[in-house]
Parts: C-alpha cells; structure tokens; sequence
C-alpha cells in the first residue's frame, strides 16, 4: 500500500509520475544504458483536505479560503491522475458529541475479512486459466469482451461516457468495481445495483443523483 498523506501538497511531478505504474503494473526506467522494467502493482491510498485550511466542508467552522486558493489547490491533484482513482470517500469531521454515543457497533474486522476472502475465492474461480486471480489485473479489453455485466446493467455509466462525464478508462474501471461488488454480495454477474454503486464509489456521488452534478472526468 502506498499512502500519500496531504496529497496536494506533494509535488506534480511525483504524482503524475504514478500514473504510468497506476496503469501498468510496472516502473520503467531509462537511461543511457538501456531501460529496466520493475514491477509496481500496489494499491494507492490519496488522502487530501478540501481546501488548504481544511475547514470547506466542515458543518460549523468557516473557511477562509478565497475560491481561486481553493481552485489551484484541488487541481494540484491532476485530471489524468484522478482518472486512475477508482475509490472517492468523503470523510466529515467527527464530532464530540458522536465520539461519546455508543451506538450499535458495525461489522467486525473478522466479518469484513471472511467477506473478502469468500469474494477473492469468487473471483480466483472465474478467472481460472487466465493469467490474473483478481479483478484489479485484468485488462478492461479483456473485461469488455468475456466479463460483462447483465444486458442494460451498464447503461447509465455508458451515459456519463456519452456525456463526458467518465472517461473510456473511467468506464472500464467502473466495470472492474461493479465486479468485486457482484463478488462481495454472492452475484453471479454485476447488475445495475452494482454498477450503480461502483458509479458512486467513482465519483462520490449518491445514487439517483445525475453524475453531471459533481462527476470528475
């Protein structure tokens, strides 16, 4: 796992640099001598504030932040970048008051691992005789022509295509989504619940929104 704290605060060039082994699975490096391929599949955590005083989405606090400072600091993070993250979460601040209710506990550690592993287990069983074991290594050609979802499951993400909402690489990323979801939950295929989970889980927006309103490309 890579983790990158404060993401915008790193520099453009040490982030755009990621999108080639993003992609690929491998660096490459050339120099004078010839060029040497290192393998480099890993799973990129990005972690960033809305906003350089990082109180924008906060509930009760203001941010001082004109909108040309807030502007420059979100497109530190780069389209073709962003384009390559599958996964957005918002995380609001938590409050006192929420630190202190002891409200019903969630699953357990235990029970997400057990889930996890029936759905790697899934995914492992599909793609026997292939080269690959989990959704994340298969090409989006190859998802595209043995792997798809249900007929007509996929047809509002194809919109956001149309759109310019997702990219080409957005869409076949969303498909590679709605399949670990279809494993997770004990499908058989992705439907057009899993796909509608993997278009929001790509660009933060709840279902039944249009992806238009707050949709990155």
């Amino acid at each position: 796992m890579l983790f990158l704290d404060e993401a915008p605060e790193f520099s453009g060039q040490a982030l755009d640099a990621l999108r080639q082994p993003l992609e690929s699975g491998h660096v490459v490096i050339a120099r004078s001598a010839g060029v040497v391929r290192f393998p480099a599949r890993f799973l990129m955590v990005l972690a960033a504030n809305p906003c350089p005083c990082g109180r924008l989405s906060q509930r009760d606090t203001l941010c001082e932040c004109p909108p040309a400072t807030i502007r420059r600091y979100q497109a530190r993070l780069s389209g073709p970048l962003l384009d390559r993250v599958d996964l957005r979460v918002e995380v609001e601040p938590v409050t006192r008051a929420e630190l202190t209710v002891r409200g019903a506990r969630g699953e357990s550690t235990r029970a997400v691992a057990d889930r996890v592993r029936a759905a790697r287990e899934r995914s492992a069983t599909r793609l026997t005789g292939t080269p690959w074991r989990t959704n994340s290594e298969v090409p989006g050609r190859e998802l595209r022509s043995h792997w798809q979802a249900v007929p007509g499951a996929m047809e509002e993400a194809e919109r956001g295509l149309e759109r310019g909402v997702l990219s080409a690489r957005g869409l076949d990323r969303v498909l590679r989504v709605a399949w670990t979801v279809a494993d997770l939950s004990g499908h058989d295929r992705p439907d057009a619940g899993d796909v509608a989970l993997a278009l929001q889980l790509r660009t933060g927006v709840p279902r039944g929104v249009p992806m238009m309103i707050g949709a990155s490309a």
